[in-house]
Order: structure tokens, then C-alpha cells, then sequence
């Protein structure tokens, strides 16, 4: 067995946020949402942790946890940068953000050779998802010609703000617990007659109650990088006509595995609550759910003791 990895892209600034949301405290200790997410994975047996960040954040977010989790738990960072593209290709002029998720996952590719595990920094998931999660991977190979993946299968209704939109992946799961498709919807809302997304921002579609949602919270082997890397020129030369805006999403390469019939992604069910600060607004419902995750025992109230 090869002790599992976990990947944290936290590369992204947050722009509805407005400004490095990955390391805004949330806990009575100036811990952030990533320290609780690590806390989770280290207790459920994950042996190494690679961040995903921009190079121009390295100090600040090694002063806010890096330099910290270094001692816990073995650890390395690898630099989304928006000019890692395959040969012959080059950053169109204008193109200012990064590529998405697909392309944060590539940027990995040379640091991590086991099965891994991949979430957002900003997302708090919860000790069960990532127990799920290394069960799954502990003992992952790919067999019969086919890719063995996961996927932290959330309810819906458990994964949204008061405070706006979000974007969730909307999946639909065979009988045996398997991923069928998934469509990445990037305007979701909460509405009092239950959740709802936009395409044009005008024509709202509802969505129906109880289904499952991803959270950019997969488990995979190491195969994932070779289909990165070959989708990801396709990605780039499809997306010619909306080249400055256009993001290689991780979960349309696993759809596109998935109706190719190269991948396999059992859903391992997760009824934990999310919380995250997509808004501003949402940060005293984190800084609560914590409080309370402490008072019921989950959580230490100093998260590290004296580290």
C-alpha cells in the first residue's frame, strides 16, 4: 500500500471574496478553514500534502500554515502558473487568471506518485469525507482497463450559502453507487421554494431536492495526470472563441473518462455539512459551525496543542 496523498488547491484569490480567503481565520485560534481539513486527513491516515498555490502568495501562505504544517505532517508546494502550457502554446494576451482545476491538478504531476486525494482549501468538509476518502485510496489500482476513482458525494441542500450563488458539480449516480455524468453548474442559488441554477443569469432551472452535488472532493491514482495532459491542448483549442475566461474544469475530464468508458468513480457518501467563505457574509456561520464542532467534541479548541 502507498500512504495516500492530499492535494489542496488553494490557488485561487477569491474574487467574490475579495482577497486571500484561504488563510481569513475561522477558529478561536487563529486557525484557518485548511487547518481543519489537514487535521482531518492526517487523522484519517493521509501521509503527505501538496498545496497548490500562486508563487507570489508562497510567503504569506507559508507564514499562515505552511511553515506550521511542515512539522506534522510531510509536505510540499508546486506554483499554478498561468504560463505552464503544453509546447506551442502561449498565454494569449489578456489571459490574467488561471486555467482552473484540470490545469491545478497537472501542475502536480512530478510531486506526487500514490493515490491522492484533491479539494479546495476554501471548503470545510468534514472528518467523514475524508475518512471515506482514504478507505477508498488506501488500496486504489486501476484493474481491468479502467481508471478506479472516487468522488465525496455531498446532499445539496447541505452546500449552500444564505449569501449569494455557488458552483457545484450536479451528478447523477447509477444504482451501484457509481458517477454516470456530472455537469458543472457555476451559478447556484438557494431560493425559498428550494435550489436553483443560471446559465444567462436571467432563466433560473431548478434542481431537484436531496440530489448529489461534488465539491471538488475526488479521490484518484496517478493515471489522472497522462489524461490531463492529453485533454488539455483539446481544452485550450476549443476554447479559441472564449480564450481569456475559459477554465479546463477537473470534473469535465472525469465526465468525458466516465462516457468514454476509461474510468470508473465510486461516490462515497458524505452527509457532512459544508461550510466556506464564499462571501464575506458567510464567515461568522463558519466561525460558529466551529465554535460548535468544538463544544461537541470533534475538535480540539486549540487545534495543533502547543505546535
Amino acid at each position: 500500500m502507498k500512504t495516500p496523498t492530499l492535494v489542496v488547491m488553494a490557488a485561487g484569490m477569491g474574487s467574490r471574496y475579495g482577497g486571500l480567503k484561504q488563510i481569513d481565520p475561522v477558529g478561536p485560534n487563529g486557525e484557518i478553514i485548511m487547518d481543519y481539513s489537514i487535521y482531518d486527513a492526517i487523522k484519517a491516515g493521509f501521509g503527505k500534502v501538496v498545496f497548490i498555490i500562486k508563487e507570489e502568495n508562497e510567503e504569506i501562505f507559508k507564514e499562515a500554515i505552511g511553515s506550521r504544517i511542515e512539522k506534522l505532517i510531510d509536505t510540499a508546494y508546486v506554483f499554478q502558473k498561468i504560463d505552464n502550457l503544453p509546447a506551442g502554446y502561449n498565454v494569449p494576451e489578456g489571459r490574467v487568471k488561471p486555467w482552473g482545476t484540470g490545469h491545478a491538478v497537472l501542475c502536480c504531476r512530478d510531486v506526487v506518485d500514490t493515490p491522492f486525494a484533491v479539494i479546495n482549501a476554501d471548503d470545510f468538509y468534514g472528518a467523514t469525507s475524508f475518512k471515506v476518502l482514504f478507505d477508498f485510496l488506501k488500496d486504489a489500482e486501476d484493474s481491468e482497463g479502467k481508471y478506479k476513482y472516487s468522488m465525496a458525494g455531498f446532499v445539496l441542500e447541505n452546500t449552500l450559502t444564505e449569501n449569494g450563488h455557488v458552483a457545484r458539480g450536479i451528478c447523477t449516480v447509477d444504482s451501484d453507487g457509481y458517477l454516470k455524468e456530472i455537469h458543472e453548474r457555476t451559478k447556484i442559488q438557494k431560493f425559498e421554494n428550494g435550489a436553483k441554477y443560471t446559465e444567462d443569469g436571467e432563466n433560473w432551472v431548478s434542481i431537484p431536492e436531496g440530489s448529489t452535488v461534488s465539491m471538488n472532493t475526488w479521490g484518484f491514482t496517478p493515471s489522472l495526470f497522462k489524461e490531463l495532459e492529453v485533454a488539455f491542448p483539446k481544452f485550450l483549442d476549443a476554447s479559441k472563441e472564449n480564450i481569456l475566461k475559459a477554465e479546463y474544469f477537473l470534473p469535465s475530464v472525469i465526465d468525458n473518462l466516465i462516457s468514454e468508458n476509461k474510468a470508473t468513480v465510486k461516490v462515497l457518501p458524505s452527509k457532512e455539512r459544508w461550510y466556506g467563505v464564499t462571501y464575506k457574509e458567510d464567515k461568522p456561520v463558519v466561525n460558529q459551525a466551529i465554535r460548535d464542532l468544538i463544544k461537541e467534541g470533534v475538535y480540539p479548541e486549540k487545534l495543533w496543542g502547543n505546535k
